[in-house]
Formats: C-alpha cells, sequence, structure tokens
C-alpha cells in the first residue's frame, strides 16, 4: 500500500463506484474473469500504466502487483485476448452517469479535501488520435472506402464490378500526397476528380442495394451515412465556396469537428472540448463536448455544479480573461463571489487587498490548474484519445482525470497517516 498503485487502490471508493456504474455480476453464461470492481481497477490501471491495451495486458500477465490491484491472480496462466480490455470499456462507457460517479467519489474524497468554497475553472481540449485532415484526405478515405465495399458486395451478389477511374485516380492522389508543394491547381483538379468518383461509386452502391435488397451491418449503415454528408459538404464547399456546418474531419469518427482554440502552434485542435474546475487541486467536469463552446458561458454553470457537488457556498473563484463578461461579473457581485477578474471602472476603497487576492487566485489557477492540464497529457494517456467511439473517448478522458485525482488524493491520505502516527 507503499506504492502509488497502493495509494491509488486506497483512494479509490471501489463499492461506491460499482452502485454508481450499476454493475452487476451475471449469472448466465461463462464466468467473467473480472469482477464488477476489477473491470473498474482495469480502467485506473491502463491511465496510470499510461499504456496501449495489449501492452496493459501483456503488464497484466507478469506484474502481480497488477492482477492483484484488480482482484486476480493468473498463476501459470496468461491472459491472450487483449480486445477484451476494449470490451470492457464498451460496456463500462454505456453506464456512465458522469454526475452521479463524480458525486461518490467527491463524497469519499472530502474530509481531505480543503477550502470547498474556492474554485478554479479553465478549459482544455483533450486530442483524438487523427491523421491531420486536409479535404483531399478526407475525400480519399471515403472513395477508398466506398468502392472496397462496392466490389465486395458486387462479387457477393455475383455481378461485375462497375467501370470506373479508380485505379487512375489512387495513382494520382499518391503522387499528389509525397509532393513536397501541392499546387491549387493539382488540389483542384484531384478534388473534383474525388467528388465525381464518390458520387458515381455511392450511386452504383445505392442502386445494388435497391436492386438486390442487400442487407448491410449497422456500422456500414452509418458509414455510408457519414460518406453523403461528406459529399454534400465538400461539394457545396468546393462549387459553390459554402462553409460547411458541422464539419465532418474524419470518416470513422464522424463526431469530431474542428476547434479553433487560437494557439500559436496549433491553432486548430480535433477531439472533446472540456471545461473542467478544480477543488483544491482535484479537478471535476463540468461540461464535456466534441463541440466548439464559449467557456465563458459557463462561468454560472460552473459554479451552480461545484456548489452541488462540495454543499458548499462558492466564494472564490479563479478564471482567465474569457470569462470575465458582463453578466458573469453582474452574477458575481450578485452572488457576493471573489474573481480574478480585471477591475472595471475607478478603482474602491480596498484596491490594494483586491489586488492582492487577485493575484493569489491567478497563481492558484495559472499553476495548479493549467499545470494539471499538463501532468494529465503527458503522464495518464491523455495526450491523444485511441478510443473508437464517441461513448469509449468520453469513459478514457473521465478515467484519466481521475486517475490523476486518486493519486493526489492518495499521497495525501499518506501524509495524513504518517502525521497520525508521529
Amino acid at each position: 500500500m507503499e506504492s502509488d498503485l497502493g495509494r491509488i487502490y486506497k483512494a479509490v471508493p471501489w463499492d461506491d463506484l460499482v452502485s454508481a456504474f450499476k454493475l452487476k455480476e451475471c449469472d448466465k453464461g461463462p464466468r467473467s474473469i473480472f469482477s464488477a470492481q476489477g473491470k473498474l481497477a482495469l480502467m485506473f490501471l491502463k491511465h496510470y500504466g499510461s499504456c496501449s491495451d495489449r501492452r496493459l495486458m501483456e503488464q497484466l500477465n507478469g506484474n502481480l502487483d497488477w492482477q492483484f490491484f484488480c482482484g486476480i491472480y493468473l498463476g501459470r496462466d496468461r491472459l491472450g485476448n487483449f480486445k477484451i480490455i476494449s470490451e470492457i470499456r464498451s460496456e463500462l462507457s454505456k453506464k456512465l452517469d458522469m454526475e452521479k460517479v463524480q458525486q461518490a467519489l467527491y463524497v469519499h474524497w472530502a474530509p481531505y479535501v480543503r477550502d470547498g468554497h474556492s474554485i478554479t475553472m479553465d478549459a482544455t481540449c483533450y486530442e483524438s488520435h487523427l491523421r491531420y485532415p486536409t479535404n483531399v484526405k478526407l475525400l480519399w478515405e471515403t472513395v477508398d472506402w466506398l468502392y472496397a465495399l462496392t466490389r465486395d458486395t458486387s462479387k457477393g451478389v455475383g455481378r461485375p464490378l462497375m467501370r470506373s477511374k479508380y485505379l487512375k485516380w489512387k495513382r494520382r492522389y499518391v503522387s499528389y500526397s509525397k509532393m513536397r508543394r501541392k499546387t491549387k491547381k493539382k488540389k483542384r483538379a484531384l478534388t473534383r476528380s474525388l467528388l465525381l468518383l464518390l458520387d458515381k461509386i455511392g450511386g452504383e452502391l445505392d442502386l445494388l442495394e435497391k436492386e438486390y435488397k442487400i442487407t448491410m451491418t449497422k456500422d456500414q449503415y452509418r458509414r455510408r451515412a457519414t460518406a453523403k454528408k461528406i459529399y454534400a459538404q465538400q461539394h457545396g464547399y468546393f462549387h459553390r465556396s459554402e462553409k460547411p456546418k458541422d464539419r465532418i474531419v474524419s470518416l470513422d469518427k464522424d463526431y469530431l469537428r474542428p476547434i479553433v482554440r487560437g494557439k500559436e502552434t496549433r491553432p486548430v485542435e480535433f477531439g472533446a472540448k472540456v471545461n473542467k474546475f478544480q477543488v483544491d487541486g482535484i479537478g471535476f467536469i463540468e461540461h464535456l463536448s466534441f463541440n466548439a463552446f464559449h467557456e465563458g458561458n459557463r462561468f454560472m454553470d460552473t459554479i451552480f455544479k461545484a456548489q452541488r457537488l462540495t454543499g458548499t457556498k462558492t466564494k472564490l473563484a479563479g478564471a482567465d480573461a474569457i470569462y470575465a463578461t458582463n453578466k458573469n461579473r453582474r452574477f458575481a457581485t450578485r452572488y457576493n463571489i471573489r474573481t480574478d477578474f480585471k477591475r472595471k471602472g475607478r478603482a474602491g476603497k480596498h484596491e490594494k487587498q483586491r489586488k492582492q487576492l487577485a493575484k493569489a487566485i491567478t497563481k492558484e489557477r495559472a499553476s495548479r490548474l493549467e499545470g494539471s492540464f499538463g501532468t494529465e497529457k503527458e503522464h495518464y494517456h491523455l495526450k491523444r484519445i485511441r478510443a473508437r467511439t464517441k461513448a469509449t473517448e468520453i469513459l478514457w478522458i473521465f478515467f484519466g482525470i481521475h486517475t490523476r485525482n486518486a493519486m493526489e488524493i492518495g499521497s495525501r491520505m499518506a501524509m495524513a497517516s504518517m502525521e497520525r502516527a508521529a
């Protein structure tokens, strides 16, 4: 229990989490290797080790501490199918009630969290594992997938594959992608041809489905619907310069949207934007969305959510300049909430004290809250999220954030135990 893994184990309220996720042991069928608690432990373990599913399974097979953390003992046996981790993640993602689980965690951690009346808030983007999207890349990926589906479908019904210039434009795309300097002329020619090819292949597939009454899988129907949206967006943008609404950037992850962050090194990011707040260095999710949103509009919601979570009236709130709207200022004044917003108007009687308080709040936000973003991304597997669906990506972010919280609470528990022993 003195190790980091032991501290996380002590900090997590396992029974409360099992209840919040509504996990039950299944009496029917073969018995699961992992218990309800073991499934949750596996998610914490993944972010503690910051490793892939395959690597996690290898470590689990050879590390007794990791096995005991998950409540199993393999002995000389070995687990071979690493995809069981993905299946467990999919199961948990369908049962995640974020507000309920965070409440269970806070109730357990409350004795080790001070200053419940003081919070800091900010937003960050947890990027998905995605090649940088361009219009040409997106169109080619869509054409390539639809062509493969049309070829397999035609073969299945015994019909000759339609004639197309797929192979010609495949060679052109490969040649274009290797060019260091991609001219507008080449780009326009390739885009126009890919749009025509996409329309032709999509129409042929619709014809095959109608003529032979073909039934496809749920995933294939979803992807075909996404392909039609991509064609409509790209066709409108190319021919009429219409800016796409809810722009699709990936055929696989149709829920991702470009999020403009305005950073010098990375102006646009692709992933989930999360508005977080911290209470004494422990972070909680206030709002998570794959669509861009203005975090300044979340100030009041963040205050109310923090008060519901802690059961304490918020008296101090730290936030950067984007939150300092007139509406938020009036709200803070009305409910007597001290902030670090830059003053508007003439200085008051206690301007010196106000500046000192604002400086202390800003320091807390800039060091602990923004520092936690980097810690989570670098050390808790949130730098590039490799989940394949929207629900599992949300679960991935949730456990990454709270694994870091559990480590911090575990350290505080250890310090409190040492002080009692002394």
